[in-house]
């Protein structure tokens, strides 16, 4: 089993983690899929088996919860040979930092952050094993600034961004790709697609289909690019934020999120049976 050759794909049951397992499976690749339970990650993973002919095995846990990450990890060594790891999980959420509580900041840091450590860390003597192997980590656009109403989530990403592009300086030389992609704002459930619905017209043309975003960060991974934003609206956003005053953007973010945080807020109220999903 060891001779095969395996890509991990964490999140892998909806969103952008699934797009990412799509995609791999047409481009041949052997997934190992990992998810919350509960989420029918078996029959995905099995749907693409069927329809790409590729080989798929899958690990149903919550990676927030105490040596998850690790017995995850160790599953792995112990069964398959890995030459990529996709750290796709992760959780944001929109809300006053007054009002989280200390289990949504929780869910948030343990996911984001340790998790994509841990895990990374203890897959790189797998990795290395490989003549050419390659780790793309997702972060966000949001990683490239402070924002309000988000606060954590953001402070998570550039996290990310900056754990990605040290990591990818200093395994240069041993045949391991690091990528950091910084997706915007995609519609991966009913609770985000909504969200993005609410802002304006230049919030909204950033965003791009899950399946797009995931064929352009897979071919820039494979092309061994170090920082991939997908879109052109996000490169020109990209830009912006590097010459706007951080204080301004705040200002500009505090009226939109404010906004998209009493509309959220509105429709609870209407509807309290429907709770807030983090993400």
């Amino acid at each position: 089993m060891k001779a095969i050759k395996y890509t991990i794909i964490t999140g892998a049951a909806k969103g952008l983690g699934r797009a990412f397992a799509t995609e791999c499976a047409r481009l041949g690749m052997n997934l190992i899929l990992t998810a919350l339970p509960g989420e029918n990650i078996e029959v995905f993973a099995r749907k693409l088996e069927t329809g790409f002919r590729t080989k798929n095995h899958y690990y149903e846990t919550d990676l927030t919860k105490p040596g998850s990450v690790e017995e995850l990890a160790t599953w792995i060594s112990n069964s398959f040979c890995v030459n990529m790891l996709i750290n796709n999980a992760g959780v944001g959420g929109t809300k006053a930092f007054l009002n989280v509580s200390t289990e949504y900041i929780d869910q948030i840091v343990l996911l984001n952050m340790r998790a994509l450590v841990v895990l990374t860390r203890l897959l790189l003597p797998e990795l290395r094993k490989n003549p050419r192997a390659y780790i793309l980590n997702i972060a966000s656009m949001a990683s490239f600034g402070p924002m309000p109403y988000k606060t954590v989530y953001p402070a998570s990403k550039a996290f990310v961004y900056s754990f990605s592009r040290g990591l990818s300086t200093e395994l240069r030389e041993t045949g391991i790709i690091v990528s950091v992609a910084h997706p915007g704002g995609m519609k991966t459930n009913p609770e985000v697609t909504r969200r993005i619905e609410n802002h304006g017209r230049l919030i909204q043309s950033t965003t791009l289909p899950v399946e797009k975003v995931a064929k352009i960060c897979i071919r820039k991974l494979m092309m061994g690019k170090k920082l991939i934003i997908p879109g052109t609206m996000n490169k020109l956003s990209w830009l912006l934020m590097k010459i706007i005053p951080v204080q301004l953007r705040l200002l500009l973010m505090k009226n939109s999120l404010k906004n998209e945080l009493e509309i959220e807020n509105s429709i609870i109220n209407q509807n309290p049976v429907c709770n807030e999903s983090i993400g």
